[in-house]
């Protein structure tokens, strides 16, 4: 993945050199992020109580006329407790060629499916960016060429995938980490070019009356690895399969309801299994006549594949039930909190997570985290992090 890297910031950086005042447009965020766990250190080394650490993010977009579009987008996180957690990444550097009904984007990319809260199952272009958050929200930039068709019987996305970019783990020091480190160097993969296998997928999507629905097919290296401990028993090595993953995300919409489902099969070297996650979204809009708009959401999520880490990847959501609520105000500070609880139905092992954010004028926002883990059971696979309940502040300035 190194030499798509750096050919896509050398064709980047090109560009820039002769736009720069013409149609270039340039912006971004730079923020400070403090951690506090409350809990002492479940492991040998991590560290206890605060974490300090800065992000930078600028985003350079260069139009060249209507039909050609580029992005330049690196990202860099500084960590003062988790050595393994300061690291850089470009989230984008592509250019984009747009015509009546088809489109091309070659370079690096961040590719967005699914439409359901709690996890998102059928996202699986771009590996998760973990010690960013585990909540799966983040992701790593992905080398790809996507030839898009849009007619009216539907949207085709045809992917291929050079490039094959590995999890990013904590350190020994981190928090939110596994039981024994994760040896990147000592990586091994099914595929016998490794990381250099060519992934390809190819996705079918369109909206029919109140239907939006995808259909999707991957082949190629498996986001999530497999873990076996090395042979002193110090570390985890990862390992990645070579898997064919068949997926589905439907949304129905109807006055204030949101009926959504996400679902995938997949076929790999060891297990053979499918997953699901289904749910509904009722909001009430102006409550009591004010701006203020509540969501009620509710999520089942169920995940067939086997338990034991070196046959399958490791899944926190195997037979779950999520219930939140989403509050937005609607006001001239955007201020909105969206908040859950996540039980196993087998043991009630569970997570409690909330989010608020909100700006503060026009350069400056707010973000704030909780996550909770309580009651769990020692056989559930959050036990890994059951002593790494925290909060989570970040001031975050936009230029």
């Amino acid at each position: 993945m190194k030499q798509w890297l750096l050919f896509m910031i050398v064709g980047a950086l090109s560009f820039l050199d002769v736009a720069w005042g013409e149609e270039l447009f340039f912006r971004g965020q730079v923020a400070s992020q403090w951690r506090y766990f409350s809990d002492d250190a479940q492991y040998k080394e991590q560290f206890n109580g605060a974490q300090l650490s800065f992000s930078f993010k600028p985003e350079f977009y260069y139009e060249s006329d209507k039909n050609n579009h580029f992005s330049f987008v690196p990202f860099l996180r500084i960590d003062e407790r988790d050595y393994q957690r300061t690291h850089a990444d470009l989230r984008e550097a592509y250019w984009l060629h747009i015509e009546d009904d088809w489109q091309l984007l070659m370079g690096i990319n961040q590719v967005f499916w699914g439409v359901t809260e709690s996890r998102h199952l059928v996202d699986i272009i771009n590996q998760t960016d973990t010690i960013e958050n585990f909540d799966g929200e983040d992701k790593l930039g992905q080398a790809m060429f996507n030839f898009s068709l849009q007619k009216d019987w539907g949207d085709i996305d045809l992917l291929v995938l050079p490039g094959f970019r590995q999890a990013t783990w904590s350190g020994k020091r981190g928090r939110l980490r596994l039981p024994l480190t994760v040896e990147e160097n000592e990586t091994e993969f099914e595929a016998g070019n490794k990381e250099h296998h060519i992934d390809m997928a190819a996705r079918y999507s369109n909206t029919i009356d109140d239907w939006d629905f995808g259909l999707y097919y991957f082949n190629g290296t498996d986001r999530e690895a497999r873990f076996r401990v090395n042979e002193t028993g110090d570390h985890f090595i990862a390992q990645y399969d070579q898997i064919q993953q068949i997926g589905t995300d439907i949304q129905y919409t109807h006055d204030a309801w949101l009926l959504k489902f996400e679902g995938i099969h997949q076929e790999g070297r060891y297990d053979t299994f499918a997953a699901i996650v289904s749910g509904f979204e009722y909001t009430f809009y102006q409550v009591n006549e004010s701006a203020v708009d509540v969501g009620l959401l509710a999520e089942y999520l169920y995940d067939g594949r086997d338990s034991d880490f070196n046959k399958a990847p490791p899944t926190l959501t195997e037979n779950d039930l999520f219930i939140g609520t989403r509050i937005a105000w609607n006001d001239v500070n955007d201020r909105s909190v969206i908040a859950g609880v996540m039980i196993d139905l087998d043991d009630q092992s569970t997570l409690l997570s909330i989010e608020y954010e909100q700006r503060l004028d026009n350069f400056w926002s707010i973000e704030m985290e909780g996550r909770w883990f309580t009651d769990i059971d020692k056989k559930n696979t959050l036990t890994i992090f059951k002593q790494d309940s925290h909060i989570l502040f970040n001031l975050i300035r936009y230029f």
